[in-house]
């Protein structure tokens, strides 16, 4: 915000220099940019917070200098005379979504002389670096830059109908603006129509068929209300900016409204001259009253360490805008001021207190009572993931929450409900609010392959959006994310050899057994198009004090998943939700005394059908070799038609036995063994290859 020296003195009294007054204005919240001479003025640049919308005018800007400075604040009556002609006789107003526009009021000025503006505004505008056009279009960007309200001047007699009606555009209309671009709307972009067309778009820019000229006699001034959220939407989905939208963005003072469209119709009437129809064209609701906060005096030293007295606070508030209702010696209750929608709690109060008061009297070291908090048991399951993880050699990855459309319909394990669309994509064509965190992942694997980095490593913890199938909001669901891809650059056509798809596995198994020794973690096959059909998993996850529970995916990418990320390097993806992570984690730190006794391994090659998956025959194993079976680590599987068989397969793995009580002998770790085989054998038809 861009303010003018010789314009601010028109409000407050400027005793003090501009360095001094940008000083006390950063050392209250809105930072200094910088000062610079314009002429005979001086401009100072402020950066205005997205929450302060009210600084965007100067009037605003002169309110922070009057409470600061303790100076008297003087603002323009805004009481233009009016004719006798009824401004419902001249003209219509219709509001047909009074959701994206909560209020619209109309003026209308009949006898204007539209001409060049005096040098006084001009020499205003000229200091913010606004470029000047006639006396009526001056005014309503002055008015603008006075109070942040934006407005707009149409030329009444080139409304057809001579009505104005506030609607949602039609799919596919255009519309042309006053930059003279012509711009195609969706149904979601909220318009100002006449009888027959869209002759603006709503709080972003007027429309070149209605402009003010020289031959324009009739005005119609608007002011209206718009919600922030349809204004966003429409300056982002045309990349159509202006300062009308940066201001109805942040939200703006809804009892300015009247005032900002009576100040223009003054200034017109006094730089055009003119006649002012009786009354105004008002639809839509009329500002709400504030809901009062309680500031209780105690927290002022609680939060602030300091005494700041009662009296002085009082003082503060009122000369903020704050309505003050009840008061005694322990607390004071106020109504905050309609232009300050950031008020709404007493630390902002708290707030607004020390910054007038003067952050810089609150000494470094001064002792402010602190409680100790406790962090939440999802944040140290969360912790702890990342730990592991990042001790496992992954890279935290942030992606955005939008995907494509393919990308979406690739991986969605979690719902078979369409998902979301956004109405404005967030980055290209990616508009799709993500069922999984997956594809995220791998679109930043072929960012990184593109930058000849072929050994990628990366994980995520961020919601998922699952649908809702009867229409109400999605659910979001927290996941954790990974992705491994490097070793071999092998081509599509290669064979894969699921190395990656082991490492990725073995992680999920550190997780868990971090979380819950006691947890067991259980593989079954599944079938998602994005997975190779021999490398894949659908994980739960076995607690005695929750049973079992679904707990994510696991899987190499296909062929398929590569062509469609045009991804080089093979890669291997899970996903798991927190919330199991959650319910089986057990953070109490448990001891266990480290085995005395040494442990023994027996070495296992298993012939096996094809068909039969590692993960049951790791299953069998465990169960067969209770209880001293301590770990069972895959070695390889070979395969072989003229030595194995047709449809044979060779399952190498290592088996680590221990007992607790004593040592191992040969012969019994042996019986174990055969323990193993014979079960494995039941079980699965499997053979000992000798």
């Amino acid at each position: 915000m861009i303010v003018s020296w010789d314009w601010l003195k028109q409000y407050v009294t400027l005793e003090m220099t501009p360095a001094e007054l940008a000083e006390r204005l950063m050392m209250a919240g809105l930072n200094h940019e910088e000062t610079y001479a314009v002429g005979d003025d001086v401009a100072i640049n402020l950066e205005v917070t997205s929450n302060r919308p009210d600084c965007l005018g100067h009037l605003g800007i002169a309110r922070e200098a009057a409470v600061l400075f303790g100076r008297p604040l003087e603002i323009p009556a805004a009481q233009p005379k009016a004719g006798k002609a009824e401004v419902g006789e001249l003209a219509k107003l219709r509001v047909d979504n009074p959701r994206e526009c909560p209020r619209y009021t109309a003026r209308v000025l009949r006898g204007v002389k539209v001409g060049p503006s005096p040098a006084w505004l001009v020499r205003r505008l000229t200091t913010l670096g606004v470029a000047t056009i006639n006396n009526v279009v001056d005014v309503t960007n002055y008015v603008m830059l006075e109070c942040g309200q934006p407005l707009h001047a149409f030329d009444l007699a080139k409304l057809k109908g001579r009505q104005i009606i506030v609607r949602q555009a039609t799919k596919g209309e255009t519309f042309l603006a006053i930059n003279h671009k012509a711009y195609t709307l969706e149904p979601t972009t909220c318009v100002i129509a006449d009888g027959e067309r869209a002759v603006g778009l709503a709080g972003v820019m007027g429309g070149a068929d209605t402009e003010v000229s020289a031959a324009t006699s009739e005005l119609l001034i608007e002011s209206a209300a718009f919600d922030p959220m349809s204004i966003r939407n429409t300056a982002r989905a045309l990349n159509l900016h202006s300062d009308s939208s940066y201001r109805f963005e942040r939200g703006l003072d809804p009892e300015g409204v009247d005032w900002a469209s009576r100040r223009a119709c003054e200034l017109i009437l006094e730089l055009a001259g003119g006649e002012l129809a009786c009354g105004v064209l008002d639809a839509g609701e009329k500002p709400r009253p504030r809901a009062p906060i309680t500031l209780r005096f105690a927290q002022l030293k609680r939060v602030l360490g300091i005494d700041v007295p009662p009296v002085e606070a009082r003082e503060i508030l009122s000369a903020l805008g704050n309505q003050e209702q009840q008061a005694d010696e322990s607390r004071v209750v106020v109504a905050p001021p309609s232009w300050r929608r950031d008020l709404t709690r007493e630390i902002d109060l708290i707030e607004e207190v020390a910054r007038v008061y003067g952050y810089d009297k609150i000494p470094e070291d001064v002792s402010v009572p602190m409680a100790t908090s406790h962090r939440t048991e999802a944040d140290r399951v969360l912790s702890k993931t990342r730990q592991v993880l990042t001790a496992a050699g992954f890279d935290e990855a942030m992606t955005t929450s939008a995907v494509e459309a393919a990308w979406s319909e690739a991986f969605s394990p979690w719902t078979d409900a369409p998902a979301l669309r956004a109405n404005t994509p967030v980055l290209g064509t990616a508009s799709y609010l993500r069922r999984s965190l997956v594809p995220s992942l791998l679109n930043a694997q072929r960012t990184n392959e593109t930058l000849s980095n072929f050994d990628v490593r990366l994980f995520e913890t961020a919601h998922v959006y699952l649908p809702d199938p009867t229409g109400g909001l999605p659910r979001e669901e927290l996941m954790v994310a990974m992705l491994w891809s490097g070793g071999q650059k092998l081509t599509r056509s290669e064979e894969r050899q699921g190395a990656n798809y082991r490492s990725v596995k073995g992680v999920v198994e550190s997780l868990v057994a971090t979380l819950n020794p006691a947890a067991a973690l259980i593989v079954r096959a599944t079938s998602q198009k994005l997975f190779d059909s021999d490398c894949n998993a659908e994980l739960s996850v076995f607690a005695e004090s929750v049973g079992e529970l679904p707990l994510g995916y696991i899987g190499e990418v296909s062929l398929y998943g590569l062509n469609l990320f045009n991804l080089i390097d093979n890669s291997t993806v899970a996903e798991l939700r927190v919330s199991t992570l959650l319910a089986i984690a057990n953070l109490v730190p448990q001891f266990v005394a480290p085995p005395v006794y040494p442990a023994v391994t027996r070495d296992l090659n298993l012939v096996v059908d094809e068909a039969v998956r590692w993960s049951d025959v790791e299953q069998t194993v465990r169960a067969a070799a209770e209880p001293h079976g301590e770990s069972i680590a895959f070695q390889d599987v070979y395969r072989d038609a003229n030595r194995l068989g047709p449809g044979k397969k060779s399952l190498l793995f290592t088996l680590t036995l221990r007992w607790r009580q004593g040592t191992l002998t040969g012969e019994e770790a042996d019986g174990i063994r055969a323990r193993v085989v014979a079960a494995c054998e039941k079980a699965h038809g499997a053979q000992l290859r000798a």
